[in-house]
């Protein structure tokens, strides 16, 4: 068994004098001024660019474009004048000229170094004197003072620590690349998130060409924004309007489609939510989602049924969220719930309708913040309806506001509860035995007679609750006849297991 050993770190800094504590506003803050990296999208998401003595930290999958945008990066700051060092412990140089004259990067002042020795690392930056570091990947620098392999717990933490202070002493910008586990998050210890001054996450779907940037955290301004690049052949472009290309391919006409309106950061984004229902004989139906937290969908399934007369309880459901896109704003409930409605009920919401707002446990609908910014970006995408809360303020643009109080009122504003969707969910009950339907019709009212959700087929045909009808009744070409000799023994009462 291995066994590694994490001993004191190589003292490769000097250790400065401590300086006097001054009034905070004594302090000046343009010594911290950002610099722009001259990648528009990526500058949105720092707040306006690199600052002097910051590290940051940028995660992603395996080829996801992490190299590829880092490249770009120096490249872009290179044409501006800035010394930059490519730190490569992954590939040889040759790899990385390859690269960048792919990408058109090739600048004499980015220097390449291939080393993985922290040492040896020091003693390249000593000799460059740049003012960006770029070290691709952290877990490959290894300290040759410590007995461990790179890639272990203590190397990242000391690596990343003599990094941080390094780049504090010398008002060098470091980026540092990382690598993350199969669940997403970042591989190492959790100490090499709370040193950096920045974090970011670079999403996205390889066999997609969107790529999201999201910082998840920054010292220097807020984390809500969104960076949306496309890879093509010549590298990571900025999307300038990323509504138009989420929304290009979107087919009309098909039912379980409905646009919403998220906000990322200060920018408004429209994507497509779709939804398919499809019946199913397993007792155990299907949850499926992507793009959308699961424990949303089912909660948005169980307000359906509830409050909106809308049973999808023995139904496969899948949920989706077009373009690599993931939704986590509850701005987008509104929008997903009526997309299940209209996959179940097979009747298509118009393709010029946009549908924003938060949906309850009691299936109120709740104003979200941005109303007028999102409905703005609607407006200019050319969509003319807009399904928002009724609290809703009126909005002066070429587009219609629909309010609604709940989601069944949403519901039958947009004719979701047809009755041959209704039938999907369940069987219907045979004639004569005093069962409900597959639904509700169309002039029950939450409010009036009060509307019960139907039960599973088995209880409504052993007669638990309901009248027991005779084999006669019983439909031909039932979906659920392979249940029917479980069930006909069911009936004769309790079974002792231990009866052989």
């Amino acid at each position: 068994m291995h066994e590694e050993l994490d001993g004191p770190a190589v003292a490769t800094l000097s250790v400065r004098p401590a300086e006097p504590a001054i009034a905070i506003t004594d302090v000046d803050p343009s010594e911290w001024a950002s610099r722009p990296t001259g990648i528009p999208e990526l500058d949105r998401v720092l707040g306006g660019g690199l600052v002097p003595g910051s590290v940051t930290l940028v995660g992603g999958e395996p080829g996801i474009g992490k190299s590829t945008l880092l490249l770009q990066l120096l490249a872009s700051l290179a044409r501006g004048g800035a010394r930059c060092l490519l730190a490569s412990g992954e590939e040889s140089r040759q790899q990385v000229r390859l690269r960048a004259e792919r990408l058109d990067a090739l600048h004499p002042l980015v220097f390449l170094a291939a080393e993985n020795n922290l040492a040896s690392l020091f003693g390249q930056i000593d000799a460059v004197v740049p003012d960006i570091v770029v070290v691709d990947s952290i877990q490959t620098i290894a300290d040759p003072a410590l007995a461990s392999s790179p890639g272990s717990v203590g190397q990242v933490r000391e690596c990343a620590n003599a990094l941080v202070r390094m780049a504090k002493e010398r008002d060098i910008t470091v980026i540092l690349v990382g690598h993350v586990t199969k669940e997403g998050s970042l591989a190492g210890p959790r100490v090499l998130e709370h040193v950096v001054d920045t974090v970011l996450s670079f999403e996205g779907d390889r066999h997609h060409a969107l790529r999201l940037l999201r910082a998840v955290k920054h010292r220097f301004g807020a984390t809500g924004e969104l960076g949306i690049f496309e890879m093509v052949e010549a590298g990571l472009i900025g999307v300038a309007d990323p509504g138009a290309l989420l929304l290009g391919d979107r087919k009309h006409g098909a039912s379980g489609s409905v646009v919403a309106c998220t906000m990322e950061g200060q920018r408004p984004l429209l994507v497509e939510t779709q939804a398919l229902v499809t019946p199913t004989t397993s007792p155990n139906p299907r949850r499926t989602s992507t793009g959308v937290d699961g424990n949303r969908v089912a909660l948005l399934l169980a307000v359906l049924t509830q409050r909106a007369q809308t049973v999808l309880s023995w139904c496969d459901v899948f949920a989706s969220v077009v373009g690599g896109v993931r939704l986590t704003e509850p701005a987008a409930d509104l929008a997903l719930a009526l997309a299940l409605a209209s996959a179940h009920s097979e009747v298509v919401v118009p393709s010029d309708v946009v549908a924003i707002g938060e949906v309850g446990l009691a299936g109120e609908v709740r104003s979200v913040s941005h109303m007028t910014r999102r409905l703005s970006e609607a407006a200019r995408l050319g969509f003319v309806t807009a399904i928002v809360p009724a609290s809703t303020p009126d909005f002066d643009g070429p587009i219609s506001l629909l309010r609604v109080a709940t989601l069944g009122e949403a519901v039958r504003e947009l004719g979701l509860r047809s009755a041959a969707g209704a039938k999907k969910s369940v069987r219907p009950a045979p004639a004569g035995s005093g069962a409900g339907g597959g639904g509700p019709s169309d002039d029950d009212e939450p409010n009036g007679n009060r509307w019960s959700p139907p039960r599973a087929p088995w209880f409504r045909s052993s007669g638990y609750g309901t009248e027991r009808s005779g084999p006669a009744d019983r439909t031909a070409g039932d979906p659920y006849d392979r249940y029917r000799p479980d069930l006909d023994r069911f009936e004769q009462g309790p079974v002792d297991p231990f009866d052989s």
